[in-house]
């Protein structure tokens, strides 16, 4: 049987549509996903993910640890609440997760992985760091509300006591505050300014009411990749994995290459994926035909089958299909997905698509 969130009875209340979501009874949506993805691009929309996983790492090497277990480099992190955004790579290089980790002081750090590669990743992290001085702790007593939209933190304020709206007021993009018990951070998976807050899981069912009264709509799971995918952002086990490297997933730019003697899982097997140069590109596809794009439909240039489409599907704020695809070096403007034995047309642009309510590409 799927796990329930603490907020599932509020999914039912709101009448949405439960579907199992790595291993999680999640909605996917409440009515209409479009409805969903217009009200995040133009108000205020919130979503349960309380299925992501949230890790606490703490101690005296903690630090030095996630310097070797990232790709990216959390000395770049100096004040607290700062987050980044990195991967976590198998010795070959290979993805093993995606995630965001904050920076609360020297000896403690938050991280938040994806719900469907809890177990594996997990087990990694308490494997690299048996001998460090360190402790690992999946923090299960938190729940987990994203609220997006350009009206998204002004109505969050509105839900929260005078204290929290205040800390969460002076916030920056891609930093975290704890206030009375909230863990406030302005990220997101939407490409829409908004926050997402970690609260006891008791708590969290009197957020989310109060939330709604503020006119903030519950979202499901369609909206959210909808939005994601027009943000250009990455999901996991569709735009890569562990047979995929960050550089052929358009994530090249969360390699921290610097300092040199820094010697992460995964660097040697990435210079070497580097300095050999065929290197297949990441790019966004905006469909010019009729017709629908999805996963794993073939990319065609001058009849040749050049690579594969890894996440597609339409975007309400284009009005067209998108799609992100792994291709070859040669595509460049124009190319063809294979579609129901019809070779479609498709101008090749790069991501994102649509963020801040406003689209970011030129449709052709």
């Amino acid at each position: 049987m799927p796990s329930k969130t603490p907020l599932f009875d509020q999914h039912v209340a709101c009448g949405g549509k439960m579907v199992d979501f790595a291993g999680w009874n999640m909605p996917l949506n409440y009515g209409s996903q479009l409805e969903e993805h217009q009200a995040v691009r133009s108000d205020a929309g919130m979503f349960d993910v309380s299925h992501m996983v949230v890790v606490d790492l703490q101690g005296a090497e903690v630090k030095i640890f996630l310097q070797r277990l990232l790709a990216n480099d959390v000395a770049k992190l100096k004040g607290a609440g700062k987050a980044l955004y990195s991967c976590m790579l198998q010795e070959d290089g290979g993805v093993i997760d995606d995630l965001i980790v904050y920076y609360l002081d020297e000896q403690n750090f938050r991280m938040v992985v994806n719900a469907g590669t809890r177990a594996k990743d997990l087990a990694w992290i308490s494997q690299q760091a048996a001998g460090f001085d360190m402790s690992v702790t999946e923090r299960a007593d938190l729940a987990m509300i994203a609220v997006q939209g350009p009206n998204a933190r002004a109505k969050a304020h509105a839900a929260m006591t005078a204290a929290q709206a205040e800390a969460a007021a002076g916030l920056k993009q891609f930093v975290g505050v704890e206030s009375e018990g909230l863990f406030i951070a302005r990220t997101g998976y939407t490409g829409e300014d908004g926050y997402e807050i970690m609260l006891p899981t008791e708590q969290a069912a009197t957020l989310w009411q109060k939330l709604i009264e503020q006119g903030v709509r519950p979202c499901g799971l369609g909206g959210r990749d909808s939005l994601r995918l027009e943000a250009g952002m990455n999901l996991y086990g569709s735009d890569m994995d562990e047979s995929i490297s960050p550089l052929e997933a358009g994530l090249s730019w969360t390699v921290a290459w610097q300092p040199v003697e820094r010697d992460f899982i995964g660097r040697q097997a990435l210079q070497t994926q580097r300095d050999k140069g065929s290197l297949r590109k990441f790019v966004g596809l905006v469909l010019q035909d009729k017709g629908v794009l999805r996963a794993h439909q073939q990319v065609v240039l001058n009849g040749v089958v050049v690579g594969e489409t890894t996440s597609g599907g339409f975007s309400p704020t284009l009005g067209r299909s998108i799609a992100f695809a792994r291709v070859s070096a040669d595509v460049v403007d124009e190319c063809q997905v294979a579609v129901r034995g019809r070779e479609l047309a498709c101008k090749v642009v790069k991501p994102p698509f649509a963020r801040n309510g406003k689209a970011c590409v030129e449709l052709g």
